[in-house]
């Protein structure tokens, strides 16, 4: 008779799971660290990338991989040439992969001068650290961008809508400053989605996005992605096996799961931010609203010429920054008087969210750096969600009266 095998035995080596021949309708989620092989042969091809196949998560995991390559499809659906993509546990830990991928001591960043804190954070505590020069430049300048390229410039790093002022960026005028520099054009866009830009298309030689905020959509999960041509995201592939920030599969099982509502989600918020950034602009207690669907924005018409359109009109986007008369104070009055909107992190979900500007996302710069970046102390940040803009627009208003008044007190 064949042995029993003892019960920890039989508790551990369970039956395997069937393997379906059929393709799912919806993504399995691997959750698994590890993959077993036939014999050590198999597991050295694997390890060596001679035969296709996963051996730990950290390298590689099925579920991960759907959805970088479900970005890349989105982000390269007209690009010249095939794009290839790469996830990681958040949106600064692709950004970090791109610069640590590709920076060296002695090598020069150009970004521009609002861009997002943590970015910026990144470049002057850690790259500066480590012998890396960065400079700061009005990029909606390209005459001053170019007069800002050194010899040794590697990354121009640009925002296709800068946080929090929405400057709109010259991607195909960066583009030709780029490719006159021997530089790599590197975009941030987070705040345009494929649904509104695809930077691929103007030029970029890599896109980044924190699919925390609108890939995901719904605020429960954090994830980056990194997309662009496969020769280049070879090289972040390596650096991201060895770094180790490596995506979950729950997390890229909800982001791959958003992918598929985006183009939905994006064009509703999109219409919603529209109307209610003009609402906005007329009311007395605002000083500046800074959203490129409104004519007087000085990156309106540039956005008119990059952004896709649908039946709603351009999209440009569904961040709007609202800056009230009475600098710091005030801004925090408007913050802390909306009901509807909620005074939280992030961007890019269900929820119309809202950050006062100097003292959260932009908390890394200080006041000579905010001046020089174009933000006022007093700007408040609205990401608009889903909720109808009648509801939304009678939050503002009220919680504008609040800070009217406050100013006045």
């Amino acid at each position: 008779m064949r042995r029993r095998q003892g019960e920890n035995t039989r508790a551990v080596h369970l039956p395997p799971p069937p393997r379906p021949t059929q393709t799912p309708v919806g993504l399995p989620i691997w959750r698994t660290a590890a993959w077993s092989f036939e014999d050590s042969q198999e597991y050295a091809d694997v390890l060596g990338d001679k035969v296709p196949g996963y051996s730990y998560s950290r390298v590689d995991n099925p579920t991960v991989a759907a959805f970088a390559s479900g970005v890349a499809s989105l982000e390269g659906a007209a690009a010249p040439e095939d794009v290839a993509g790469e996830a990681f546990a958040s949106g600064m830990a692709a950004i970090n992969a791109v610069f640590t991928t590709f920076l060296r001591t002695g090598t020069h960043v150009l970004a521009p001068a609002p861009v997002f804190g943590g970015t910026y954070s990144l470049l002057v505590n850690v790259f500066r650290r480590f012998g890396v020069e960065v400079d700061f430049v009005d990029f909606t300048d390209l005459g001053r961008v170019r007069a800002s390229v050194r010899p040794n410039t590697k990354i121009l790093f640009a925002e296709t809508l800068a946080n929090p002022t929405m400057a709109v960026a010259d991607l195909r005028g960066l583009y030709r400053v780029a490719r006159e520099a021997g530089a790599l054009l590197v975009v941030d866009s987070t705040f345009a989605t494929p649904v509104v830009c695809r930077p691929l298309e103007h030029g970029a030689d890599l896109v980044v996005h924190s699919a925390t905020k609108y890939l995901g959509g719904h605020s429960d999960c954090t994830g980056g992605v990194v997309v662009g041509r496969p020769d280049l995201m070879a090289k972040i592939r390596n650096v991201r096996i060895d770094t180790g920030g490596v995506l979950s599969p729950d997390d890229a099982f909800l982001l791959r799961r958003g992918l598929e509502t985006l183009s939905l989600r994006v064009r509703r918020h999109c219409a919603t931010a529209m109307v209610f950034a003009a609402a906005v602009a007329k009311h007395p207690a605002v000083r500046r609203v800074d959203y490129p669907g409104l004519p007087d924005h000085p990156g309106h018409q540039l956005a008119r010429r990059l952004f896709d359109s649908g039946p709603e009109g351009t999209r440009y986007g569904a961040c709007v920054t609202i800056t009230p008369h009475g600098g710091f104070e005030a801004g925090v009055a408007l913050a802390d008087a909306v009901r509807v909107a909620r005074v939280a992190t992030s961007l890019g979900g269900t929820h119309t969210l809202v950050s006062h500007v100097a003292s959260t996302t932009h908390r890394q710069l200080d006041h000579a750096a905010l001046t020089a970046s174009g933000i006022d102390a007093g700007a408040v940040r609205f990401s608009i969600g889903l909720e109808d803009a009648e509801d939304l627009i009678v939050d503002v208003t009220k919680a504008l009266d609040v800070a009217r008044a406050r100013g006045k007190a």
